[in-house]
């Protein structure tokens, strides 16, 4: 994923039952399809600005699309420059790689317009749309002629890329997440900084004693935010045991385990108020030194292994630590959850060279390549086999952490689903409902409950007959 926020997708990208026709609805407007082709071009020029161009033979280019910006951007171009310098030149291959924003857009329109990339970098959560759709390519053969096994990955990487029992993915940079929290907040209010909150138990009673108001009755500073960053509201039934649906055909968002986690998010807006809550979280911004835990007004935050290089950015003498996130205190099998995530390389539908596009997508996955790749990004490796000189050349002290965190069996991600995007959004609304105490747990996930059943009924039964029908 591409640092720091999870955004909600694009329109364009939201199956519904209408299949293909509903996912390509948008890449038909004439002025959009205009944007999406000066952007390409703009891209592409840039591209060539910072990459060099051999002048041997016949070449096959391949075109590459990627989100990532900045240092994430520069790490990515270091293994495409090493592949085109070595096996590239060899097989008279060259990968164009062009940043693209929105890529998750500018791939379908590009895709349903019949000019594709031969390759782009997707997030992990996009790929069951996109495969359902029609839109990428079934990698299987791909993998098993270059011999990538999904024993090779950690588990809830892998299985990002496998949907429906076929590879239509392989992983780049993957992440987890954990409770960071502030030392020196934890010092100043007598509380042993060695001794994090292991239970939601202990984690309330902390946040109490490090949230502070003022004498106009203004929150200064806040022990824990449920809401903030906001980028996984859908994601709270799992600390609990929960889950969104059987991986079939039912939906499950209102189970007891579920309607638990929500009830405890509410507590937060009935203890503190949710309209101060808003308040003090609505005048700051992720990116930048006014992030609350940043500047040192909120002591605990659910972030990802990418917080370190904020930190870094921005207040590098903050002193913080990171651990796995809490446990209900009768639930100690939880330990270790994390939410897991990860971006993805994907061949679309129509590339022109999707067997050159295969064999830089290979050389990425090699585990020299992938560590120069994750460590330029200071992520970490989706591999299992990770080198000592990765863990000796990471800037971040608690890289090893996160990656035992990916291998926990409590390690979790998004639902791998067609209607995914549309579910996601729902448990958005539930969770405003729920923390703006505008209606109980219950109420909130019983109307998903019922909405994202229907559905996924119709969504299956027109699969159902899609499928008879190409019989």
């Amino acid at each position: 994923m591409a640092s720091p926020a999870q955004t909600s997708p694009p329109e364009s990208l939201k199956a519904t039952s209408s299949g293909v026709g509903s996912i390509l609805k948008r890449a038909w407007s004439k002025s959009y399809v205009w944007v999406i082709l000066i952007a390409t071009v703009v891209g592409g020029v840039w591209a060539e600005k910072i990459t060099w161009v051999p002048d041997y033979g016949k070449v096959t280019h391949v075109t590459y699309w990627e989100k990532w910006q900045d240092f994430e951007r520069d790490a990515m171009m270091k293994v495409v420059d090493l592949y085109n310098s070595t096996e590239g030149k060899k097989k008279n291959i060259f990968v164009d790689f062009m940043p693209t924003a929105d890529i998750q857009d500018k791939t379908i329109v590009a895709t349903s317009g019949g000019t594709p990339p031969d390759i782009a970098g997707l997030e992990a959560v996009d790929v069951a749309a996109f495969a359902d759709n029609g839109a990428i390519v079934k990698l299987d053969d791909y993998c098993k002629k270059y011999g990538i096994k999904g024993e090779d990955y950690i588990p809830v990487y892998w299985n990002m890329s496998v949907y429906k029992n076929h590879i239509y993915s392989v992983p780049t940079t993957p992440v987890t997440t954990a409770l960071h929290y502030n030392v020196a907040d934890f010092k100043a209010a007598g509380l042993d900084p060695d001794k994090p909150p292991q239970t939601f138990d202990d984690m309330d009673a902390i946040a109490d004693k490090l949230t502070i108001k003022d004498a106009r009755d203004v929150y200064t500073h806040f022990g824990f935010i449920p809401a903030d960053p906001g980028w996984w509201n859908w994601c709270w039934g799992y600390w609990f045991g929960g889950k969104l649906w059987d991986g079939k055909s039912t939906i499950t968002c209102n189970s007891p385990e579920n309607i638990r986690a929500f009830e405890w998010l509410a507590s937060y807006s009935k203890k503190y108020g949710p309209t101060k809550m808003t308040s003090f979280k609505g005048s700051f911004q992720f990116s930048s030194p006014q992030n609350p835990f940043i500047a040192g007004t909120e002591a605990m935050q659910l972030q990802g292994v990418w917080m370190y290089n904020f930190i870094t950015k921005y207040n590098p003498s903050l002193s913080w630590r990171a651990v796995p996130f809490p446990h209900p205190a009768d639930r100690p099998d939880l330990a270790n959850a994390t939410i897991a995530d990860c971006d993805n390389l994907v061949i679309p539908v129509g590339a022109k060279h999707p067997d050159a596009a295969f064999d830089f997508m290979a050389f990425v996955e090699r585990q020299p390549n992938m560590e120069m790749l994750c460590l330029g990004q200071r992520k970490f490796s989706p591999l299992v086999k990770v080198s000592d000189e990765f863990y000796k050349n990471h800037p971040n002290p608690y890289i090893k952490f996160y990656i035992q965190e990916a291998r926990s069996k409590n390690a979790f991600s998004a639902p791998q689903m067609a209607i995914w995007n549309e579910y996601n959004k729902d448990l958005g609304t539930a969770f405003d409902e729920v923390t703006s105490l505008h209606k109980t747990p219950k109420e909130a996930l019983d109307d998903v409950q019922q909405r994202t059943q229907q559905e996924l009924d119709h969504y299956l039964m027109v699969d159902k007959a899609r499928k008879e029908a190409g019989k």
